[in-house]
């Protein structure tokens, strides 16, 4: 059985800490088992490893997300990384192609796809060896996980079973009802539907039948070349709604979706994090501060206060999840990243009539980290030092950089630093249509820059 962890999405409900880069599973608001925070993606990972199922595991996500990912889970995590976002079908099917041509799974391997930031107890995923024999019998073309609703929810997928398999808490699948109304929701739970996790189990030969359905390679590198001709629709939709023997599994344990504040703060174990006050008026009210300024909360019941470099929310927990489509039309440039080497904190930005634009960053390199060997078309760059010192390769150059030091980079410049301290600098970039989408990578690591500065022992000029 081989394990497909799908890691996308901007999780915009959980606004202003999560954004395209830094989405809801990796936001560290959870309690771990040492009494560190850990994120949900940590969480899953967890409990995966303690299932023996870790190694058996691929994550399918974006070219943004790999940073973060390698930060909170480690370098050797093992990554499928879509060309571009085209909704879960695509990156499945990329996964799928990835275990096929490269790591060479058989065509009767059982494929087991999830996603990355469910909140469930460790025994959720000792389901999955029985999700791989209803699989193995031949009787399913695909093989789900549903869990008994709580409530009348108008979030989820239903599911809505039919007669049961002997011997299991397995049932045949008669229909898909995808976000319903609250009334139609209640029917559902009449009728015994269940919520739909996300979870699905097939076997590679049936995925592949379906690319050779699409008329889609089987060949990892010739899909991903040809990723933009993938269609851009939901695995639901385009392979589960259209099998013809599905099984779901009831899982009797607890579900979770913690994509709204409203769920997130159930499972977190402080009312309050970062720098602040509640007052004791205050009931069921949670504040996460991540400004270095005070936030004072009174008198305020069944309240989330979230503030971050991205923005503040002041809402009920109760609509709170409305969050996302009242922020759909915000057009500001992340604020705050994580990244593998460290982070970054925008200070200011502006975009001026004649359409040039400006941002300056505080950038942190941790100690042994770098950054890649890239270049930007569309920016300047002017660097100072702040504290700490580094290397920097400027095209065909290496210098050693200290506190006090400036240094300019046109656009076009090949450029890339390395912290032989914790390295601090601000950042000034100005140009035209700044964005992350202009960055031109070359290399990853700093052996590889060192190479392509004529071997490890570069000559640095002073």
């Amino acid at each position: 059985m081989r394990l497909v962890l799908l890691s996308g999405g901007s999780g915009k409900r959980l606004w202003p800490l999560s954004n395209d880069t830094r989405s809801k599973q990796f936001l560290k608001v959870l309690d771990g088992p040492d009494g560190e925070k850990e994120s949900m993606v940590q969480r899953v990972w967890r409990q995966l490893e303690a299932c023996g199922l870790a190694s058996s595991a691929v994550i399918a996500t974006s070219e943004s997300q790999k940073d973060l990912i390698k930060r909170q889970l480690g370098e050797n995590v093992p990554l499928v990384m879509e060309p571009e976002r085209r909704d879960t079908f695509a990156a499945v099917a990329l996964a799928a192609s990835y275990l096929f041509s490269v790591e060479k799974a058989s065509p009767e391997e059982v494929i087991v796809m999830l996603p990355v930031d469910a909140f469930v107890d460790t025994s959720f995923f000792e389901n999955f060896e029985l999700l791989e024999r209803l699989i193995q019998e031949g009787t399913s073309d695909m093989a789900l996980i549903g869990v008994k609703p709580v409530y009348p929810s108008t979030k989820y997928g239903y599911i809505v079973p039919g007669s049961r398999r002997k011997g299991t808490n397995a049932f045949a699948v008669e229909a898909f009802t995808e976000k319903p109304g609250e009334d139609r929701a209640r029917e559902l739970i009449e009728c015994q539907a269940l919520w739909n996790c996300g979870v699905f189990g097939f076997t590679m030969a049936y995925l592949l039948s379906i690319l050779e359905e699409e008329g889609l390679p089987f060949e990892y590198e010739l899909l991903k070349s040809q990723y933009h001709t993938v269609p851009k629709t939901s695995f639901d939709y385009r392979v589960v709604e259209k099998a013809e023997k599905v099984t779901v599994l009831q899982y009797e344990g607890d579900w979770k979706d913690l994509g709204t504040w409203n769920t997130l703060t159930e499972e977190m174990a402080a009312n309050q994090t970062g720098k602040g006050v509640i007052s004791e008026s205050s009931v069921n009210t949670h504040l996460v501060n991540e400004l270095d300024i005070p936030v004072a909360v009174i008198d305020a019941s069944d309240m989330v206060i979230v503030s971050s470099p991205d923005g503040i929310i002041v809402a009920s927990k109760e609509s709170s999840s409305q969050i996302k489509e009242l922020i759909k039309d915000f057009r500001y440039p992340q604020m705050y990243e994580e990244r593998l080497w460290g982070w970054s904190r925008v200070l200011d930005y502006a975009k001026y009539p004649d359409g040039q634009m400006m941002i300056t960053k505080r950038i942190l390199l941790e100690r042994g980290k770098n950054s890649t060997l890239h270049y930007h078309h569309n920016r300047d760059e002017v660097w100072t030092v702040v504290r700490g010192e580094g290397e920097i390769a400027v095209d065909n150059h290496m210098y050693r950089i200290k506190a006090g030091d400036v240094v300019h980079l046109p656009a076009g410049t090949k450029h890339a630093l390395r912290a032989t301290s914790d390295l601090e600098i601000v950042e000034v970039q100005t140009g035209m249509d700044i964005s992350n989408d202009d960055i031109i990578r070359i290399h990853d690591t700093w052996d590889d820059v060192l190479r392509a500065h004529n071997g490890s022992a570069a000559k640095f000029i002073k």
